[in-house]
């Protein structure tokens, strides 16, 4: 299904690679008019060539000083948002509740749940009426693993945002949902410990190394692409989705089976 956005402005975070990246360029090829583009990296930012207008925002998500511009952006030119796909999240380091440490703990827990109430906050105060707002979980938010807890509870807590921020929004019919994909080819994966020794084992052979990994961890058997993820978010951010609103849509091959 083709979604058609043409005219709307929308706000992209963690916008210069992966799924952001992914929805940036959906969006645009959708007829979005401007897109407000965040992300920590400024050099790929810069770098990201879109058929149509964007605003950049280099900076942490958790930085309240970013927002404060971002809106001042908006105000500037008296404009609003009609969407907003809040995606920018850090993964942390493995370790059980018991070994870690609360500065990895809180490195967590600032990008995924300040940076995100911080980006939430900004895209409710600019969000039209009938606007759409997407946020990222993860699978890891719906089902327990052990290693991972600063970022499944993260993840966890922006489910929650979203049936919050659902409520919040329904009188103006801003719709917000969110997304919990599973296991997607993206950079995150690259540099990884175990990942990095899978590959090895593959001789060298990325792809190969990812299948056997989502064959292992999936009923599906395989991960998604990026693009994958990034239509299932234009849908949830265009009319199609209807009167969907506080959702998650779990996109995980099955893995929370």
């Amino acid at each position: 299904m083709t979604h058609d956005f043409t005219g709307k402005r929308a706000l992209v975070t963690g916008a210069a690679s992966g799924i952001g990246a992914a929805a940036a360029r959906a969006l645009a090829e959708a007829g979005a008019e401007h897109l407000v583009l965040v992300d920590l990296d400024k050099e790929r930012l810069a770098a990201m060539d879109l058929p149509c207008a964007v605003s950049l925002h280099a900076g942490d998500v958790a930085d309240e000083a970013l927002w404060d511009a971002v809106e001042a952006d908006a105000s500037d030119g008296g404009t609003t948002l009609d969407a907003a796909f809040l995606n920018a999240g850090i993964p942390g380091q493995p370790a059980t509740f018991a070994k870690m440490s609360f500065a990895e703990w809180r490195k967590v827990i600032s990008v995924n749940l300040d940076g995100l109430f911080l980006s939430l906050r900004s895209s409710m105060r600019l969000a039209s009426d009938g606007a759409a707002i997407v946020l990222t979980a993860s699978v890891a938010g719906v089902k327990a693993e052990p290693g991972i807890g600063p970022y499944g509870a993260s993840k966890a807590g922006v489910i929650h945002m979203a049936k919050i921020a659902a409520k919040e929004g329904a009188p103006r019919r801003i719709r917000v949902n969110a997304i919990a994909p599973g296991g997607v080819d993206t950079g995150i994966w690259d540099g990884v410990p175990f990942f990095d020794n899978l590959v090895a084992k593959h001789q060298g052979d990325r792809a190969g190394a990812l299948s056997a990994m989502a064959e292992g961890m999936t009923p599906m058997g395989r991960f998604e692409s990026a693009e994958e993820i990034a239509g299932q978010v234009l849908f949830l951010l265009s009319g199609a989705s209807g009167t969907m609103t506080g959702t998650t849509l779990v996109s995980d091959g099955g893995y929370s089976l």
